[in-house]
């Protein structure tokens, strides 16, 4: 089956000469429009939201974006069919002339999984049926509360039995993290003579999200702050995973700093909770009024704080 090149630059709205940070803001402000909890039109937020947070997982890291550049949209020129970052043609039959397994509805496009995902050896095929394995994308807030997912697999037909496409409703436990493996026992392929079918693994790999990042079960948040605000202190209005709260900025806090909101990040396995960590970023005006650079310029006069001997 022919795979369709995905163009990561034109879902995310951005120059294929784009820095870092634009394709940062450029994921954070789309993420923020169709994210599934905020989105208007639910189910096209849903496909919105997964389709950047594809393109964000390979713009956003360093080497995939390499290999995706050096791939380009005319990788399937090549005599043999399409040719994997790394020199490798895609595999599309086995050595029993057996095609691969498809799956619909796990979070990426086949061209993700063509290229950047986790593809088993397609060559290893023993008496008991292979493991099936396939990359399964979980929204944070799916990772906090659980959720039900329908997944398809189209099973390749071979010289035993015809193709066929099987449906399942994956339960994404509360607490699932990433880099778990959830087994379906027995779906994936089949054994030959005697031998048993072999498992159907989905790896958790989290989405991308427009305000946190994760480690472990804490979540970071980068928390803007104005220069007044981090001098005199302020009651900041940030977002969590259980909806928005106030946090209390002390007067004084400096760039750097964190302040923990406890029992805010994913699920632990004794049933607590991580925290989250908000850092504080010091933002300055870049355009000043008249009346604001008076203003600065008599603060400068008039403080005794120095930051230079």
């Amino acid at each position: 089956m022919a795979v369709k090149f995905e163009d990561y630059y034109a879902t995310l709205g951005v120059a294929r000469t784009a820095t870092p940070e634009e394709i940062k803001q450029a994921f954070r402000a789309l993420a923020r429009i169709h994210h599934p909890d905020v989105a208007k039109n639910k189910i096209q937020g849903e496909v919105k939201f997964k389709e950047i947070n594809e393109a964000y997982e390979v713009l956003g890291d360093p080497e995939k974006r390499r290999r995706y550049d050096e791939l380009g949209p005319n990788w399937q020129g090549g005599a043999n069919g399409p040719v994997a970052p790394g020199g490798h043609h895609a595999q599309t039959r086995t050595r029993d002339g057996e095609s691969e397994f498809e799956f619909s509805g796990t979070g990426f496009s086949d061209f993700f999984e063509s290229f950047f995902g986790n593809r088993p050896d397609r060559e290893a095929f023993a008496q008991a049926g292979r493991d099936v394995e396939a990359d399964l994308l979980v929204t944070l807030e799916e990772a906090l509360r659980g959720s039900q997912r329908k997944l398809t697999l189209r099973r390749p037909g071979h010289r035993d039995a015809p193709e066929r496409t099987d449906t399942y409703q994956v339960r994404i436990p509360p607490g699932v993290h990433a880099g778990q493996r959830i087994r379906l026992a027995g779906q994936g392929g089949k054994g030959t003579g005697q031998g048993s079918a072999g498992d159907l693994y989905l790896r958790v790999r989290f989405a991308q999200h427009p305000d946190f990042s994760v480690q472990a079960a804490d979540l970071h948040y980068d928390l803007d702050l104005a220069p007044w605000e981090a001098v005199l202190g302020v009651q900041a209005k940030i977002p969590t995973l259980d909806g928005p709260t106030s946090l209390r900025v002390p007067p004084g806090t400096a760039a750097g700093v964190q302040l923990r909101l406890r029992g805010l990040g994913l699920p632990l396995p004794d049933g607590t909770r991580g925290d989250l960590y908000a850092t504080a970023r010091i933002r300055i005006p870049i355009t000043l009024t008249p009346e604001e650079r008076a203003l600065w310029e008599q603060l400068a006069r008039m403080s005794p704080f120095k930051t230079r001997e």
